[in-house]
């Protein structure tokens, strides 16, 4: 009779081992599902001049924080982002914007995910002249940025 027990509680540890385990994996491929990872490729449905094309940005700094540019880049980079140049914008702002450039709203919020940036603060200013999707503009709320976390 003891061993009888011995084997029903043995089996009810099992049985509550492997609910935490698929309790685990549901909460992952739900938390997934609402939350995609971001890709820096543009969609498929926006013209690229090449099938292997990415989102293509700028990052300038608004606050003066030295090296500030410099991370996010790397950031960037290191999600596929082309970051094709860093520098100064030349005022001081006191949030950090996204400036689309050319009319891809879509690359737009991807950026902005990536940073932890409210889509509320993409502005869109098509230009021409410039060579790129999107312009991160590094304002003094730079420390509310996911990779500065």
């Amino acid at each position: 009779m003891q061993k009888y027990f011995q084997i029903k509680y043995v089996n009810y540890a099992i049985i509550f081992v492997l609910s935490v385990i698929s309790l685990t994996f549901l909460t992952s491929f739900v938390n997934r599902m609402a939350n995609p990872p971001v890709t820096a490729e543009i969609d498929d449905a926006i013209f690229k001049y090449r099938a292997e094309e990415v989102i293509q940005v700028n990052v300038l700094n608004a606050c003066g924080v030295n090296g500030l540019a410099g991370k996010t880049e790397g950031y960037l980079r290191n999600l596929g982002f082309d970051v094709v140049e860093i520098g100064n914008y030349g005022v001081s702002l006191n949030e950090t914007i996204i400036i689309d450039r050319v009319g891809d709203s879509n690359s737009a919020e991807k950026v902005a995910r990536a940073l932890g940036i409210n889509e509320s603060k993409i502005i869109t200013k098509i230009d021409s002249t410039y060579y790129l999707r999107a312009s991160i503009v590094l304002g003094n709320d730079y420390q509310t940025l996911s990779h500065l976390n």
